[in-house]
C-alpha cells in the first residue's frame, strides 16, 4: 500500500435527491440536479480543516463532527484501514438544509466517496475510480434507510431493498421517462428528518398497506414508462397523513396541486413538495405556488457521485 502523500487531492460533486414520492417509502429515490461539492486535500501536517460555503455556512460544524468527515471516518474503518491524520475539506454546498431534498444522505455520500476516492488517487489510479456499490451499502446503513443516498449514489431513479442491512442494499437504476419534469417547491422552514420520522405509527392498517403496495407498483411504470399514470401513482396511505400538522402549509399546497390533476408529494421527509410533472405541465405547475415558495426546475441527472477533475 502507498503512502499518502501531502497535496494528493480529489474534488467530489454529489446531487441532491428526492425521496418516497408518494408511496415508495424508504425505498424510491430520485436524483435532482442540485449539486453539493466537496474538495478533500491531504495535508503535511496532523489536523482538521473545514470550510463550508453556500448552504449550511455558519450553521453546520467544521470540526470531527461535521457529518462529511464522520462518514469518510467511517469508510477507512469499513476498508479495514485509517483515515489520513491531516485533512483539509472546502465544501460548496447548494442542496438546502433539512427542507426534504436529501442534504444529509449527500453529505454521507460525499465523505464515503472521498475516501474511496482519495484511497484510489493514493494507489496510482484515478480519482474516479470509485465502488459506488460499497458506498451505496455503506451509506444506506448510516442514513438507516437507502432510498436518499442511493439516489444520490447512482443518478436517476432508484428502487433499493434490504432483508439485513448490515449484509447490504441492493438497489435497482430504473431510467426515468424522457418526458418526466421535476418540479420543488421549496419554503423558508426546515424540518428534521428525525422529528417527521418521530411522529410515524409503529403500525398501520392491512387496508392501507394493501393500498399503499398497489400504488407503489404502480408508481415504478408510471416514472420510467406512463407518465400518464403519475396521479394515481403517486398516492399514498403510509407518511404525509401523520405528518400532516408537521407541515400544513405543504401538504395545503399538495391537496391543491392534486386537486388540479397534478402528482404533488411532500419530498422526503419534507417540507418541500415535489411535482412529478411533465414537458406539458411544468411551466403550469411552476406558477401554481405563491411567493413564499421557492421553485426549482433541478432535472434528473444520469448519474449521481463523480469525481471532477482538480
Amino acid at each position: 500500500m502507498d503512502e499518502w502523500r501531502p497535496g494528493q487531492s480529489v474534488t467530489l460533486r454529489v446531487p441532491a435527491s428526492s425521496a418516497n414520492l408518494g408511496p415508495g417509502f424508504d425505498s424510491v429515490g430520485l436524483a435532482l440536479g442540485v449539486w453539493d461539492r466537496c474538495r478533500a486535500t491531504v495535508l503535511g501536517s496532523h489536523g482538521l480543516e473545514i470550510t463550508v460555503a453556500g448552504e449550511g455556512a455558519g450553521a453546520v460544524p467544521t470540526d470531527s463532527t461535521h457529518l462529511v468527515y464522520r462518514s469518510l471516518v467511517h469508510a477507512f474503518e469499513d476498508l479495514g484501514e485509517e483515515a489520513p491524520t491531516g485533512l483539509r475539506f472546502e465544501c460548496e454546498n447548494a442542496v438546502p438544509h433539512g427542507r426534504g431534498l436529501g442534504s444529509s444522505a449527500t453529505a454521507i455520500v460525499t465523505g464515503i466517496a472521498v475516501a474511496h476516492a482519495l484511497r484510489a488517487v493514493r494507489d496510482g489510479r484515478a480519482a474516479g475510480d470509485i465502488d459506488l456499490d460499497a458506498v451505496n451499502n455503506l451509506a444506506a446503513r448510516l442514513e438507516g434507510h437507502p432510498d436518499n443516498s442511493s439516489a444520490s449514489v447512482y443518478g436517476g431513479v432508484t428502487l433499493s431493498w434490504s432483508d439485513d442491512p448490515a449484509a447490504g442494499t441492493t438497489t435497482l437504476r430504473l431510467a426515468p421517462h424522457d418526458d418526466l419534469v421535476p418540479v420543488v417547491f421549496t419554503p423558508s422552514t426546515q424540518l428534521s428528518t428525525a422529528t417527521a420520522r418521530s411522529v410515524l405509527p409503529a403500525q398501520v392498517r392491512l387496508a392501507d398497506a394493501a393500498a399503499n403496495s398497489a400504488r407503489a407498483a404502480l408508481l415504478v411504470h408510471a416514472l420510467t414508462c406512463a407518465p400518464e399514470h403519475l396521479l394515481d401513482g403517486t398516492r399514498e396511505w403510509l407518511h404525509q397523513e401523520p405528518r400532516r400538522p408537521s407541515y400544513p402549509a405543504s401538504m395545503a399546497l399538495v391537496d391543491t396541486l392534486r386537486a388540479a390533476g397534478h402528482a404533488a408529494v411532500v419530498s422526503g421527509a419534507g417540507p418541500s413538495v415535489l411535482v412529478l410533472a411533465t414537458t406539458a405541465t411544468a411551466g403550469e405547475v411552476s406558477g401554481s405556488a405563491g411567493d413564499e415558495w421557492r421553485v426549482l426546475l433541478p432535472g434528473i441527472p444520469e448519474h449521481g457521485v463523480h469525481a471532477e477533475a482538480t
